[in-house]
C-alpha cells in the first residue's frame, strides 16, 4: 500500500485506503469511506462518512462528498451512501448527497464531469460520460443516463429523467423529463431540435440522423394527440423510433415539447 498524504491531511482509522492515492493538504476522509486505487484528492475535499471512490477519479478543491441529504424527512441516523466509480473528475466545490433512504445510494458512474459549483441531491443516479457545466444543479432522484449535457446554471427538479445525448442549454429550467439526443432550452424550457453535434461525435449515421428527424417531427406535431404519437412513432418501425415511443409512455412526468 502505497500513498502519498500530507502531514495537514485528516483520515480517519477507519476509513479503507487502496493502493497509491493522492492526498493533498487539509483534505479530511470520515469514519466508514471506501477510497479505491489510484485517486487524486485535492487540497480541502471531505469525503464524509458514507463515500465510496472507484479508481483513478480526481477530486478539487473543496469538493464535499457524501453531505447529508437536504431533505426534511431525513433522520440523522439513516446510513447510506455515495458510489462512485472510476474516471471521474469533480471540480471545485462540488457537493454531492448521499441517499435520504437506509443502505440506498446516490450513484456517479465512470467518466463523468462534474464542472465547479455542481449540485448532485439525495438519491440521484448519474451513467457514464455526463458532463455537468458549472453551477448546475440536480433535485433530488433525477435520473440521467449516457453522454447527456447538462450546460451551466440549469435547474433541474427533482424525479426527472434526462435521456441519453440530451443536450439542455445554459440556465434552463427542468421540470419535466428530457427527450434523449434532442436539445432542450429555455425558461420555460422548451424542446429545440435535433443534437446534431453529439449525435454525429458519437458515431451516429446521416441515415440514423434522419430517422431521428421523421422522430423529432412527429413528437414537434401538436395536431397529434399523444396517443397518436406514440402508434406513429412505433409505425416508423425502427429501434430509435421504438425507444422514444418506450421513453415517453414511461415519463411519468411527462416530457418538454416544443412550444405550440
Amino acid at each position: 500500500m502505497t500513498h502519498s498524504i500530507h502531514p495537514s491531511a485528516i483520515i480517519s482509522a477507519h476509513a479503507t485506503l487502496g493502493n497509491n492515492n493522492k492526498i493533498a493538504a487539509h483534505v479530511i476522509i470520515e469514519d466508514d469511506v471506501v477510497l479505491g486505487d489510484n485517486n487524486i484528492i485535492m487540497s480541502g475535499a471531505i469525503l464524509k462518512s458514507g463515500s465510496r471512490l472507484g479508481n483513478h477519479n480526481t477530486i478539487h478543491e473543496y469538493a464535499v462528498i457524501a453531505g447529508l441529504p437536504q431533505d426534511l424527512g431525513f433522520e440523522i441516523q439513516t446510513k447510506s451512501y455515495v458510489e462512485i466509480g472510476n474516471h471521474n473528475n469533480l471540480r471545485e466545490y462540488v457537493t454531492l448527497n448521499r441517499a435520504s433512504k437506509e443502505n440506498q445510494s446516490t450513484r456517479i458512474g465512470d467518466h463523468n464531469y462534474l464542472m465547479s459549483y455542481c449540485h448532485i441531491a439525495h438519491d440521484c443516479q448519474l451513467a457514464n460520460h455526463v458532463i455537468m457545466a458549472p453551477s448546475a444543479a440536480l433535485g433530488g432522484h433525477v435520473h440521467v443516463d449516457d453522454r447527456a449535457f447538462i450546460s451551466g446554471g440549469v435547474m433541474v427538479h427533482q424525479f426527472v429523467h434526462i435521456g441519453s445525448l440530451a443536450m439542455i442549454g445554459g440556465n434552463s429550467k427542468i421540470t419535466q423529463n428530457v427527450l434523449p439526443m434532442m436539445i432542450t432550452d429555455g425558461n420555460p424550457a422548451r424542446l429545440r431540435g435535433l443534437n446534431i453535434v453529439g449525435l454525429r461525435r458519437n458515431g451516429y449515421k446521416t441515415s440514423d440522423i434522419r430517422d431521428l428527424k421523421k422522430v423529432y417531427h412527429l413528437i414537434a406535431d401538436a395536431k397529434l394527440s399523444l396517443e397518436n404519437t406514440l402508434l406513429a412513432l412505433r409505425n416508423l418501425n425502427n429501434d430509435l423510433a421504438a425507444s422514444y415511443a418506450d421513453f415517453i409512455e414511461f415519463s411519468d412526468r411527462g416530457f418538454h415539447r416544443p412550444k405550440d
